[in-house]
């Protein structure tokens, strides 16, 4: 049996390490197969595998410096840690210090929750059009959204414009009643959803009818120059290469350009390529573009989803 032990100073600290009804503890202990044991100030780690007991506890060091920075220890994140230090990337867990990128409309401040987010956000801030490509949950858009609304609050730019093709997802919805922005509304709801808590409802709605905000399908793009602005076209694995190209060359003077999506879940008809695709074979190396890619571990929803991603990446490399 191999034994260690982790210091907790405080009874907060220990309190928000352990979880509430020692949650984070059994979770540990579940993906780790070690013992968890809190007493006198301090968690004795014990475990037949001496790595088993190791990575526990750097797991539980990394939860300790979340609470010590006041930042909540949620499930997901204790499975990112595990993840992390179970596949050797210690080093980049430890670095992870991200920023706040955006405060919302109701004072809560929103960061990067993950490594492969945090290269995601300085990869915006740096580069004057980047591709976010991966899987669902990865905080792809509402982290593009958190960037277009801190630019915009600090003047960086004048207009933010939010874009993304109107394809269904493998379903015909039919004749929508309403005029054409009440047909592509529901397209654009992810988008509307952001905006209203990075904002707030009143906020945003005034700058909508200020044209300061615009939320529009693609086409609507075509014949435009957009300077300064924050341009983010979400769903774009939903694009033809055309209309990817379309969008590419729209941007002006000032602008920043951010294109999210997912290549595992195209929704466009048989035979035809997607513009995502295309785009990140074709300008691959080109300076002030940044292609950032997501993977499972970046995922910031539900674990569930998480091992869901994961089970069809499995099936998919086996087929």
């Amino acid at each position: 049996m191999v034994n260690a032990s982790v210091q907790l100073v405080t009874a907060f600290q220990a309190a928000g390490v352990m979880g509430e009804l020692d949650a984070n503890v059994k979770q540990i202990e579940k993906a780790l197969q070690v013992s968890l044991l809190y007493r006198d100030g301090e968690i004795r780690v014990s475990g037949e595998e001496a790595v088993a007991v190791d990575c526990a506890c750097a797991v539980l060091e990394t939860l300790k410096k979340t609470v010590d920075k006041g930042e909540p220890v949620t499930p997901q994140l204790v499975g990112y840690a595990i993840d992390m230090v179970t596949a050797g990337e210690r080093e980049t867990l430890v670095a992870l210090e991200p920023d706040t990128v955006c405060i919302t409309a109701a004072g809560k401040p929103i960061k990067a929750k993950t490594a492969g987010q945090q290269q995601y956000v300085d990869a915006v801030r740096s580069h004057t059009v980047t591709f976010g490509i991966g899987p669902a949950g990865t905080g792809k858009t509402y982290l593009a959204v958190a960037l277009a609304v801190n630019a915009f609050r600090q003047k960086q730019v004048n207009r933010i414009i939010l874009t993304r093709p109107a394809v269904e997802a493998g379903e015909k919805l039919g004749f929508l009643p309403g005029d054409l922005q009440n047909k592509v509304d529901p397209y654009l709801r992810p988008l509307y959803d952001a905006l209203h808590e990075m904002m707030g409802p009143d906020t945003y709605q005034r700058y909508l009818e200020k044209n300061a905000i615009e939320v529009a399908p693609l086409a609507y793009m075509r014949g435009r120059t957009l300077d300064d602005s924050f341009i983010i076209l979400d769903e774009a694995q939903n694009t033809t290469p055309e209309q990817m190209k379309m969008f590419l060359t729209r941007l002006g003077f000032n602008s920043r350009a951010v294109i999210t999506g997912d290549v595992t879940q195209i929704d466009l008809p048989d035979g035809k390529r997607s513009g995502l695709v295309d785009a990140c074979k074709i300008l691959d190396g080109i300076e002030d573009l940044a292609i950032c890619r997501l993977s499972d571990w970046d995922v910031i929803r539900h674990r569930l989803v998480q091992r869901i991603i994961q089970a069809y990446e499995k099936h998919s490399r086996r087929s």
